[in-house]
């Protein structure tokens, strides 16, 4: 017979546990000092290509014989063929008249940039998606699904009462936190639906409903109870927003906007504020989400209140709707937020 395995002296799990963790942060150190030397060298190779073809001394059949050339050189190196070669240039094409985006550019991996440059169509949505993914430690599947949903137009042309009932500092954050319009279509429901038939749906789906909004919420519960005068009130859903330390309250419609929404939020974030909120904490945060919205409408029910909340609405597709593109901000206003990522 083999020998037995000793009893573990005391304390052996944290030790583990301990020894794990330095490892893991080893190990992530390492990965953002190679990356940061695999972009800063994908950087030059693409000016230097975009620098030799402004000179007009290199055609297409000089960046393949480079190609060619370096996988010679570095055998068993991947990243040298002629297509990536020419998303290198794409980079640098892309980035280098934006003072603020170099120095961000290795934050964020090299398949990530391949995906942002392929799919995004101008600069400044190129941009959020480099700082969105950098902020949220978004990995490269998450970015796809993120692009795919329209995160960057439905992020921009959320409607709010942020400006006037945040904190000035709070709000370039909260307006990040959320939408204009969220795709369910992972809850796999048809469009017939009750309220209490969604509310289970996504608590029964919590990671995939968390990644959508964000992926810096945790999840507090569902029909959270608030006794106020004796009487119950049953918040739908209660989430806590880790970068803005503030609840969030959720309101599922599964009609049409109405504005008397809008008061009995005001009446939940009051109370919340009141007795849930810890000392430490942000105000809290609500968030109207209907089947669908006037934007008029909703415009107007948000002009004259004192709560800060998003009215949004959702989708069981990701298409977006026609008419968003066109209410989305300015380029300089855009620009300006951000800088707040």
């Amino acid at each position: 017979m083999g020998k037995g395995v000793e009893a573990l002296p005391y304390g052996y799990i944290e030790i583990l546990e301990d020894i794990k963790k330095k490892v893991k942060s080893s190990q992530l150190r390492a990965f953002c000092a190679v990356n940061k030397e695999l972009i800063s060298i994908y950087w030059e190779i693409g000016r230097t290509i975009y620098d030799q073809q402004q000179a007009d001394s290199w055609g297409d059949s000089v960046v393949e014989q480079l190609a060619k050339d370096l996988q010679d050189e570095f055998p068993g190196t991947k990243g040298f063929s002629a297509r990536n070669l020419w998303r290198m240039k794409d980079l640098y094409l892309s980035y280098h008249k934006n003072e603020k985006l170099p120095a961000l550019l290795a934050e964020i991996s090299w398949t990530h940039h391949v995906y942002i440059l392929e799919k995004c169509k101008n600069s400044l949505e190129q941009e959020f998606y480099i700082r969105m993914s950098k902020r949220n430690g978004w990995s490269y599947r998450v970015l796809l699904n993120q692009i795919s949903n329209k995160t960057y137009e439905k992020t921009l042309a959320t409607q709010t009462s942020f400006d006037k009932n945040l904190p000035e500092k709070m709000r370039p954050d909260a307006k990040l936190a959320v939408k204009d319009e969220y795709a369910f279509g992972f809850l796999e429901l048809g469009d017939d639906h009750s309220e209490r038939e969604l509310e289970r749906a996504i608590v029964s789906n919590i990671e995939g409903f968390l990644r959508e909004m964000g992926n810096v919420y945790a999840f507090m519960g569902s029909q959270y109870r608030l006794e106020v005068g004796g009487q119950e009130f049953l918040i739908d859903l209660l989430l806590y927003h880790r970068k803005l330390k503030s609840l969030v309250a959720i309101d599922l419609k599964v009609g049409p906007f109405i504005p008397e929404y809008v008061g009995k939020m005001q009446f939940y974030l009051a109370v919340l504020n009141d007795k849930v909120r810890l000392e430490n904490e942000n105000s809290s945060i609500g968030i109207i989400l209907c089947k669908e919205k006037n934007r008029t409408i909703v415009e107007y029910a948000l002009k004259e209140t004192n709560r800060p909340i998003n009215v949004a609405s959702y989708q069981m597709v990701s298409e977006l709707p026609k008419e968003l593109q066109e209410e989305l901000p300015s380029p300089e206003q855009i620009a300006k937020l951000l800088e707040f990522i």
